[in-house]
């Protein structure tokens, strides 16, 4: 077995146990991360508040492969395109902050965010000049990002 039909049986199981109807695509987006997108009419429960839901399956599904091959790589698990959708927000945001950041020359602080957020704000705003971005230190998981004039 390879890995898309690894993690596709690992989240149907998990789905089926829960007791949701659901359809698992598999795509490779473009970084080359494997990605299962579940549709289901349940989609609100499966995601959950924020996305914490899709976050605990993801974390499972990735433990389920690990068992069986150390060596396979993590997988994303997103619903109805959530986590597409939630993406494209917060870099809509990071950008309208950024905007507000050269037009009042003063800084701005993000909420808190996990580090693949806090990795697609910094990348996506390395771009922008006249502003840098920085990770506040500490040891939490959630941590917010300075935009700040250059």
């Amino acid at each position: 077995m390879n890995l898309a039909d690894i993690s596709r049986k690992s989240l149907d199981d998990l789905l089926t146990s829960l007791g949701f109807a659901h359809e698992i695509s598999v795509d490779e987006n473009d970084e080359g991360i494997l990605c299962l997108n579940i549709s289901s009419e349940d989609a609100k429960f499966i995601i959950g508040e924020d996305g914490d839901r899709l976050d605990d399956l993801q974390y499972l599904v990735n433990r389920m492969i690990q068992n069986v091959d150390a060596a396979l790589p993590r997988v994303r698990v997103d619903c109805d395109h959530y986590r597409e959708r939630s993406e494209a927000k917060l870099l809509k945001k990071a950008r309208s902050l950024a905007e507000k950041v050269l037009a009042t020359g003063r800084p701005l602080r993000m909420q808190p965010l996990n580090a693949y957020y806090r990795r697609l704000v910094h990348n996506s705003l390395a771009d922008v000049a006249g502003v840098a971005t920085e990770s506040e230190e500490g040891t939490s998981r959630f941590k917010r990002i300075t935009i700040r004039p250059v």
